[in-house]
Parts: C-alpha cells; structure tokens; sequence
C-alpha cells in the first residue's frame, strides 16, 4: 500500500485513457450490481477531466455530483478522500479542510497511480461511504 508521503511524491503522468477506464469502469460496476448497491461512479484523467460516469438505476439525485467531487479530490490533493473524513472526524485543527476549495470530505475516492504517476482517480456514491469506497477499490484493482 502507497503511503500518504509516497502519493505527495508523486508527479502526474499521462491522462488515462479511456480503455483504462472502461476497464475500471466495468469492474466497479459489477461489484456495485452484484451488492444491489445503487451508485454512482466517475473517473477522471490526470487533469480532473471526468472520462467516464456512470450512475446506476435508483441512485440517488445527489451521488454523480458527490462521485464527481471524490474523483476530484482525489487527483487533484493526491490522496484518498478518506484521508479528509478522519480529519475532519478528529475536529481541532482540522475543521479547516471545510474551507478549502474543490475538498470533498467523504470517503469513497481514490487516485490511479500507474507506473509511479498519478494519471487519473475514481469516485464513487451512492451508498455508505464504506461501501462506495469498495467500489471504488474494484475500479482500481482492475488495472492491476
């Protein structure tokens, strides 16, 4: 497992292309169906730039802006969301991750670290944040 201090090391690589996303895309999607678990999921390139969304039958109004928001965060600071969610659960100083721009606190997204390079992050909501990031962690484990 890739440390916090080995992701902030990481420089961005190529944008990820779409098969690679297919493919992610495609493992989430099974999970997420096999456990009945109405969800959206996204995925984005190295840039932030959604390749891919998906929202299943019956998810929620909120979950393709919330898994958009994951996959954001997760490229973009480098880190799983979760990283977030405990932060801002501890309180103290933490509560100022509240005021940072483009955080979406919630577990359930993650970057694609590929050949030492950042090049995209799955997002996904719908369900409990626990159970979104399992999703997510499908998505990834397909590129592997």
């Amino acid at each position: 497992m890739t440390t916090q201090a080995q992701l902030n090391a990481l420089p961005y690589g190529p944008p990820l292309n779409l098969d690679q996303a297919k493919k992610m895309m495609a493992a989430a999607e099974a999970l997420a169906k096999n456990n009945n678990w109405p969800v959206a999921i996204v995925i984005v390139d190295s840039a932030a730039d959604i390749v891919l969304m998906q929202k299943l039958d019956n998810t929620q109004h909120s979950a393709g802006e919330i898994a958009t928001g994951k996959a954001m965060t997760a490229v973009n600071f480098r880190r799983p969301t979760k990283v977030f969610q405990d932060g801002l659960a501890a309180g103290g100083d933490n509560l100022r991750f509240l005021k940072v721009p483009g955080v979406m606190p919630l577990e359930g997204g993650f970057p694609v670290v590929i050949d030492g390079k950042i090049v995209g992050a799955i997002g996904t909501s719908g369900v409990l944040s626990s159970q979104d990031s399992q999703v997510s962690m499908a998505g990834l484990e397909a590129l592997k």
